[in-house]
């Protein structure tokens, strides 16, 4: 049957009725309690373009998890509270230009993951038309500008360009700053500063993290650990791990701030083997253009600093 099976998706593919692209769409991912991240973030406004008063604020908490079975009860589909393969799909509403609502909001939050920076406001203009055209073709799908089923599952299943999870991920959003701003030098010693204050911070590698606190230095810090390698924020508002928590690329760790010794609103980054700090940028910039990034023993420990 298998072969039987195969056999038919090839002659689809071959006399167009099925698209190379739609027989190769990623999974839908599975997101629960204690998730975060903009994929929460867009399920949350889909839940309350469905009516459910909950905060779009990226952490899949008792108020989702409760929202989330409601639906999932009301739509015949088993009430575990996770957004899995068999909910998100009856989540999900197509949405085009000239629609303005909640469910607009939940794909240019996706479409954000992959770097097109678009306003989060509802309002399906010619901006987020261009936007979703532009990741159609991108992915090979039919680039209509609407995000129907096939966009959405493209979407939420693929890994974004930061904060969306995968191997590795920007520690910020790629729509918080350009791509200039991720190859500046640091005032002193090996590191970056990156100008920005409340936003979401990522985590860029899986690894183990333990929080940071120093009220003279650092602020409210965190240290992911991944094979002998130290990546290292500062002046964080607020943490959003626990100490010693496992995390995953994209994984939200905390929250941008002012904490610390620190002389304005801004996100420093470091990257550390054995107490030796490398320069951060070309790992970062790698990581801003979709590349793999360079081991970090690899980098350079000097002229990334004045």
């Amino acid at each position: 049957m298998r072969i039987l099976a195969a056999a038919l998706m090839s002659l689809f593919v071959l006399i167009g009725l099925v698209s190379p692209a739609q027989a190769a769409l990623p999974s839908w991912p599975n997101v629960k309690s204690g998730a975060t991240g903009d994929t929460v973030r867009s399920a949350q406004h889909l839940l309350r373009h469905r009516g459910y008063d909950i905060s779009a604020d990226g952490e899949f908490g008792p108020a989702t998890e409760a929202a989330v079975k409601r639906f999932q009860s009301a739509n015949g589909l088993s009430s575990d509270g996770q957004i899995g393969p068999n909910t998100w799909p009856k989540l999900i509403v197509s949405v085009k230009q000239g629609n303005n609502s909640e469910a607009v909001k939940a794909a240019q939050v996706q479409l954000n993951r992959y770097g097109y920076n678009l306003s989060v406001d509802g309002d399906f203009g010619g901006g987020t038309h261009s936007a979703a055209v532009a990741f159609q073709s991108s992915k090979g799908l039919s680039a209509d500008g609407e995000v129907g089923p096939n966009t959405w599952q493209t979407l939420v299943g693929g890994s974004g360009s930061g904060g969306g999870g995968g191997t590795y991920s920007l520690p910020l959003s790629k729509g918080a700053l350009p791509r200039s701003e991720y190859d500046d030098p640091h005032h002193d010693y090996p590191a970056i500063d990156l100008p920005v204050n409340n936003v979401p911070a990522y985590a860029m590698v899986t690894g183990t993290a333990y929080r940071i606190n120093e009220p003279s230095g650092c602020g409210n810090g965190l240290r992911i650990v991944k094979s002998g390698v130290d990546y290292i924020y500062c002046h964080f508002s607020s943490w959003s791990v626990s100490n010693g928590t496992a995390v995953t690329a994209g994984q939200r760790v905390g929250t941008t701030g002012n904490t610390g010794n620190s002389t304005g609103p801004h996100l420093h980054i470091a990257i550390k083997i054995s107490g030796t700090s490398y320069c951060p940028q070309n790992f970062l910039l790698a990581l801003y253009d979709g590349r793999t990034p360079p081991a970090p023993s690899s980098l350079p420990r000097t002229g990334c600093f004045y």
